[in-house]
């Protein structure tokens, strides 16, 4: 008998990886249902609820049926020529296909009779109709968790040992994500029979390892599974519901706090805070005012990345001395555990301050010899020698741009942009390179301009990351890119599927971003080619391939930013060099594309193209007294008229306007091509009129290549 109710699934394991725990939890709940809507024992309106604590994942799915519907199969045996003989009667071939389909053969020729004869294209074939029973829950459970458990995306699978029987000693290897030690499978309030990891199913499942009121928890009903587990276990089941908890008392604490005082916003940090605690208690702790001399960034990494505390922040985003604690467990009286995290924290600040306070006892130009010991490619060399390249690549970048003074300017910065790598600080904490660089920079002197640049030169660092603060930022930003662009491709280091070691692809997005977003007036052909020289011999001075993969990061972009493929298409076919231009011509390319007139241009510039394509060397020279036609006068009239008009107002850079002036050609372009054979017997009509063609073909491909508007 088919019944539905609701299932709850649970396997209580031992702790689990924190920054994984999210999507190990949705991931579960996901496979798990899957299987079983493809079982057909769940539905497509069956709800899926995931659930995921440190020892615990879990799953909650409504409509979940005890038996699957029975369900028709057709299968295609063979034609009916191979299947039955002359006589009608069943080949040896046939009856071993019925066998192997389990179909009853104590009556050969009634088994043959009941099969279904139906056309196969020109042939008539044999078809087995048979009724296959529906999966039970049982089974299809079984199915289903071996499925999940299998698919799970697994940071790093642990091996463990499993006992047998204790009757029969023996042990046996089991890989999960960590140990499992229970299971609990309930549809409605009856256990469903399944075996996973070496675990029978049941009915219970334990709670917080201190603070239960009950071990263990007896879940008795599917639907009150996350209602007991809090009540009685003293945890909360569901990851969202935690992490909004935990949201909610940080800005509570922080509210208590008082002066404008907030955590620190960070979605990584609360995800894996969520994923270390199964209920969470906010406490308020504060370390000496002291540490607060030392960089505000290398507290705040250290008490994020080494103890998972929320740094508190003033209404200014300055660093406070106090910071928010997500304890585990929730005493009546907090004093020994803020005690404790406050006595924990003390060497961790005291380690950057000793760091801090021994890297300011030497310049960062004294330091700069030690780059020539740092390998940083055994094909490209050393940073000392990668130093020298960026500070040439800076100095002409920042000569187009700004003259000298930019010029020494950036040379300057890119010479000490990599120093700090040689610091203590950035030894110990390698997110800061660039910041603590930008801190000794103006320690010893160097001034904003510098130290900015020095701190921004690896920005734009991430996808929505900002630009450079300043002009000499943005040139050693550009050349510290440009420099490992060049580099790898030259030396055939390409990105390759989803390997990018060397992040390329982020770095040709940045510096599309500074001369797209900055409108920079530099050709992108110039930058690669003014950049491979500095590399001497050491690389395959060929920047071709480099160019493309820069213009296919920026058609993906556009793409991402909302413009049409063909929008994207028709202006990177042309390959703009200023990179800055690309948006005002995406933008004059939609308004031409609204234009009444717009099709049939298109249409008529793909048909030129087609034509083009086909003949070797067209000169674009028109000789008036070759042209016959009335049609091609009144082209060649209209084109005399329009055409340097769009020209002039090209080259002021007024796009939308240009192709909206080119708009005027639609009526003397559609009637040469009604009334002119392009291509005449006379040779010298023919290739006059191909030089007409060529020439508006020039015109008008100016902004983008229309041609590939056309549908």
């Amino acid at each position: 008998m088919m019944t539905s109710q609701n299932l709850l699934v649970e396997l209580f394991v031992e702790e689990l990886p924190p920054k994984a725990l999210k999507k190990l939890g949705d991931a579960f709940a996901s496979q798990l249902a899957e299987q079983l809507r493809i079982q057909g024992l769940a539905t497509a309106d069956s709800v899926v609820t995931a659930y995921a604590t440190p020892r615990r994942l879990g799953v909650h799915i409504t409509q979940v049926w005890s038996k699957a519907a029975d369900r028709a199969v057709q299968q295609k045996l063979m034609p009916l020529s191979v299947g039955l003989d002359a006589s009608g009667k069943a080949t040896p071939a046939l009856l071993k296909k019925l066998q192997a389909l389990g179909a009853d053969l104590s009556d050969p020729v009634a088994a043959v009779a009941a099969l279904r004869r139906a056309g196969d294209g020109k042939n008539e074939a044999l078809f087995y109709d048979s009724l296959v029973s529906g999966a039970t829950l049982d089974s299809g459970l079984q199915e289903a968790l071996e499925q999940a458990i299998e698919r799970l995306p697994i940071p790093k699978v642990m091996t463990y040992q499993l006992e047998v029987d204790c009757a029969l000693p023996g042990w046996s290897s089991v890989q999960f994500v960590r140990p499992a030690h229970g299971l609990v499978a309930l549809h409605g309030s009856t256990v469903v029979s399944v075996k996973v990891l070496g675990l029978s199913a049941g009915n219970t499942t334990h709670g917080h390892r201190f603070e239960a009121t009950r071990s263990p928890v007896l879940i008795t009903q599917a639907d009150d599974y996350a209602t007991v587990l809090a009540r009685d276990g003293a945890v909360i089941a569901s990851f969202s519901e935690r992490r909004t908890e935990i949201e909610r008392q940080l800005a509570a604490a922080a509210a208590e706090v008082g002066d404008s005082a907030h955590a620190i916003h960070d979605e990584a940090l609360l995800d894996e805070v969520t994923g270390l605690v199964e209920r969470p208690n906010v406490l308020v702790c504060s370390f000496d005012p002291e540490f607060l001399d030392v960089p505000q960034e290398c507290l705040i990494l250290t008490m994020k990345a080494n103890q998972k505390y929320f740094p508190l922040l003033d209404a200014n985003a300055r660093l406070t001395n106090k910071f928010l604690v997500v304890s585990n467990i929730c005493p009546s009286d907090a004093s020994a555990v803020i005690g404790g995290n406050e006595r924990v924290v003390r060497p961790r600040l005291a380690d950057a301050k000793f760091f801090f306070d021994q890297d300011r006892k030497k310049t960062l130009a004294s330091r700069v010899a030690g780059l020539d010991k740092v390998v940083y490619h055994n094909k490209l060399g050393t940073q000392g020698e990668r130093t020298q390249r960026v500070r040439a690549i800076a100095r002409s970048i920042g000569e187009q741009l700004g003259g000298a003074a930019l010029a020494q300017q950036a040379d300057t910065a890119a010479h000490l942009a990599k120093v700090d790598l040689l610091t203590d600080m950035v030894g110990e904490f390698p997110e800061l390179q660039g910041i603590m660089g930008a801190y000794y920079a103006r320690h010893d002197g160097l001034g904003d301009e510098v130290a900015c640049a020095i701190e921004d030169h690896y920005k734009p660092r991430f996808s929505g990351d900002e630009l450079p603060r300043n002009a000499t930022g943005m040139v050693v930003a550009l050349a510290d890119k440009l420099e490992t662009l060049v580099g790898m491709f030259g030396i055939g280091n390409l990105p390759s599927g989803d390997k990018d070691p060397f992040a390329l692809r982020r770095h040709a997005l940045g510096v599309i971003r500074m001369l797209v977003e900055k409108d920079l007036p530099l050709e992108l052909d110039m930058l690669l080619t003014r950049a491979a020289p500095v590399f001497g011999e050491t690389i395959d001075g060929s920047v071709a391939a480099l160019s493309d993969f820069f213009f296919d990061r920026l058609s993906g972009l556009l793409r991402e930013q909302g413009y049409s493929a063909k929008e994207v298409d028709a202006v990177l076919a042309l390959q703009p060099q200023r990179l800055g231009d690309v948006p005002k011509r995406l933008a004059a390319v939609r308004a031409f594309a609204a234009l009444s007139q717009a099709p049939a241009l298109a249409a008529a510039n793909k048909r030129i193209s087609n034509i083009l394509k086909k003949v070797q060397n067209v000169d674009p020279h028109v000789s008036e007294v070759l042209l016959k036609d009335a049609a091609e006068l009144e082209l060649y009239a209209a084109m005399t008229q329009v055409v340097p008009s769009a020209n002039a107002q090209f080259e002021a850079g007024d796009y939308a306007a240009s192709l909206q002036t080119l708009a005027a050609l639609r009526g003397p372009v559609d009637a040469f091509f009604d009334g002119v054979m392009v291509n005449a017997e006379e040779p010298d009509l023919r290739l006059n009129r191909q030089g007409l063609l060529k020439s508006l073909h020039q015109a008008m491909n100016r902004v983008a290549d229309l041609s590939m508007l056309a549908s």
